[in-house]
């Protein structure tokens, strides 16, 4: 039988992981990059990276992008601002790579979406429309629904 401890390294490690999620979360706006967030766990970049990774599926830059992209998706499906404002008021520093990294998880540029998404999210909540229309990696999508 596996028990764990307060004390158990694998729990703590998780702890300081978790840690760094809910910062990326919180400030994904900030330029954050992995050394920033290892410093802030007293880890080192290459571990935080390997750990979180083995922990939630991808490393701390794609999942920083992925809450970027859900933000900006959210932003342009609000329909006030353009593309080049919102890829700077989700963090992004380069316009190009946010167009390629929406492009990659969406499956669509920033301005196609933005004309598409305008007619999907009408008449959703906007307390669901984040879960309904999170961005999904075009990878994920070809495997299909997982039950």
């Amino acid at each position: 039988m596996f028990i764990v401890t307060a004390q158990d390294p694998r729990l703590q490690e998780l702890v300081l992981l978790r840690k760094v999620r809910d910062r990326i979360d919180r400030e994904y706006r900030e330029p954050l990059d992995v050394a920033a967030l290892a410093r802030g766990v007293h880890l080192s970049a290459g571990h935080l990276s390997r750990a979180f990774r083995a922990a939630f599926g991808e490393s701390p830059y794609s999942y920083l992008m992925t809450r970027r992209i859900e933000r900006a998706m959210a932003l342009l499906r609000r329909g006030d601002m353009s593309v080049t404002e919102v890829c700077f008021e989700v963090g992004c520093t380069s316009l190009g790579t946010f167009s390629t990294r929406f492009s990659e998880l969406v499956g669509m540029s920033p301005s196609q979406y933005r004309k598409v998404a305008a007619e999907d999210g009408q008449g959703i909540p906007n307390c669901l429309a984040k879960a309904v229309m999170r961005p999904i990696r075009n990878r994920e999508a070809a495997a299909g629904p997982s039950d």
